[in-house]
């Protein structure tokens, strides 16, 4: 490693110190403190934050990812930090006081907003209007269409998976069918769900990832230090690589392998889709148009830890030996979503609770009893018919693929089995084919006494 890398990798820590006490030494002697509580009530909550992440950028631990640098994962295991850290206050305030709280941050929030609806008239070509027959299609055209490509595009780098990816895009289809009663936002044409959103947009993002991914994993991963380059051109395609991975691991969920990995699975489909339906009700509840920046902030932050999560996740679920605990950025990450959806129960209870169609739940219950049944199959009902019907040397090992604890209660039960049926019943032997003593002569003459 060369000195100028070495000197970018170091955290700088008493650096970092010495010019944070000399910002507050200057504002503390030499700037006059302005007589505008509100003024210094917001530079306060600033400059708490902005310590707290020069504490966390040169102090915090380091997580699975280096480049292009590991302090810029620290800044956002930070700012992961301060906006759970803001849901919490949001939460613990009333309905009211939450949303004026929003003026705070821009006077032009706190204001109800209308949804736009998405449905209506869904035909292609309308006759009707001679001007422009297909003004409906041009209205779908808005910016959610980049957005979609964009967001799946980056989705499909998370989870590294396809058919993942392609699970979550078609059942959050079926969410906005089901919760269109309660947003109106969710409620579009068939062919603006199935084909603009799913096979369009959602599938050509989940392509490119795939391609991507393919091109990451396919790449050499050999690194030089940039100053022994001897070429510009090589220097600008180092440094243009340092903004790619380190190393690679390819993820390889493999759901149906074990029980631990399927529930895992099923939980990072879930969290995803609590994660999406967050995003429309939280700007319902907290009054935030579409196109606000702090909804594009949101939006951008889980961009940045999205990833480092499904990371430390995936570890987590791979090798639980070697981590023995989930990762701080995705505990966080889980944490948040949570508590965003309780921000969505606290502020408007009434439109979480409006009633479901009959059908609408008729067919949720179908899905989660098939996944139920197949749960038990898979996992339970398979094994035990399995485990029964072989012999003790054919069953998994823990060492060996397939295994599972059932395997150890039914191999003890059948080693147990075949000792006693080869148990000699020679002279030598002090039990008969019963497993009961024999001390008071021949089995025959036992079974007269007791007549």
């Amino acid at each position: 490693m060369s000195a100028s890398l070495s000197l970018c990798r170091r955290a700088h820590t008493v650096t970092v110190l010495f010019i944070l006490t000399c910002v507050l030494v200057y504002v503390t002697l030499l700037e006059e403190t302005p007589q505008d509580t509100t003024f210094n009530t917001k530079r306060g909550i600033v400059a708490s934050i902005l310590v707290f992440l020069c504490f966390g950028v040169t102090q915090a631990k380091d997580g699975p990812f280096t480049r292009p640098h590991p302090a810029y994962w620290r800044f956002w295991l930070c700012v992961t930090v301060v906006y759970e850290l803001f849901l919490i206050f949001i939460l613990f305030q009333t309905v009211h006081d939450g949303r004026q709280f929003m003026k705070f941050i821009d006077p032009k929030l706190g204001v109800p907003l209308p949804e736009r609806d998405y449905g209506g008239n869904c035909l292609v070509y309308d006759p009707g209007n001679k001007t422009d027959p297909f003004h409906n299609l041009w209205d779908k055209m808005d910016g959610f269409v980049p957005a979609h490509f964009l967001g799946w595009y980056i989705k499909t780098l998370m989870i590294r998976d396809w058919w993942m990816c392609m699970i979550i895009s078609v059942m959050f289809e079926f969410l906005e069918y089901s919760l269109e009663h309660q947003l109106p936002n969710f409620s579009e044409c068939w062919w603006d769900h199935w084909i603009m959103d799913v096979l369009l947009c959602n599938s050509l993002g989940i392509y490119c990832g795939m391609k991507t991914l393919g091109w990451l994993s396919m790449k050499p991963y050999q690194w030089q230090g940039l100053w022994s380059i001897p070429t510009y051109k090589g220097k600008i395609k180092r440094i243009a690589f340092q903004f790619t991975p380190y190393s690679w691991v390819n993820f390889e969920w493999k759901p149906a392998s074990n029980l631990r990995r399927w529930l895992a699975v099923l939980g990072i489909i879930f969290m995803f889709l609590l994660a999406e339906l967050n995003t429309f009700y939280l700007k319902f509840v907290l009054w935030m148009p579409p196109e606000h920046y702090l909804v594009l902030l949101r939006l951008v932050f889980f961009v940045n830890v999205g990833g480092v999560a499904m990371r430390e996740i995936y570890d987590f679920m791979d090798d639980p030996k070697f981590h023995k605990k989930l990762g701080q950025q995705a505990w966080l990450v889980a944490a948040i979503t949570v508590t965003e959806f309780l921000i969505v129960v606290k502020y408007d209870p009434n439109t979480i609770m409006l009633p479901i169609p009959f059908f609408v739940t008729q067919c949720w219950f179908l899905g989660i009893f098939l996944i139920l049944s197949w749960t038990l199959w898979r996992f339970f009902i398979r094994l035990f018919i399995f485990c029964m019907c072989s012999s003790p040397d054919s069953l998994p090992r823990p060492h060996l693929p397939g295994y599972s604890p059932y395997f150890d209660i039914t191999l003890r039960y059948k080693e147990t089995r075949r000792r006693q049926q080869e148990r000699p019943v020679g002279n030598g032997s002090a039990t008969g084919p019963t497993g009961r003593s024999r001390l008071n002569g021949s089995w025959d003459s036992v079974r007269q006494r007791r007549s």
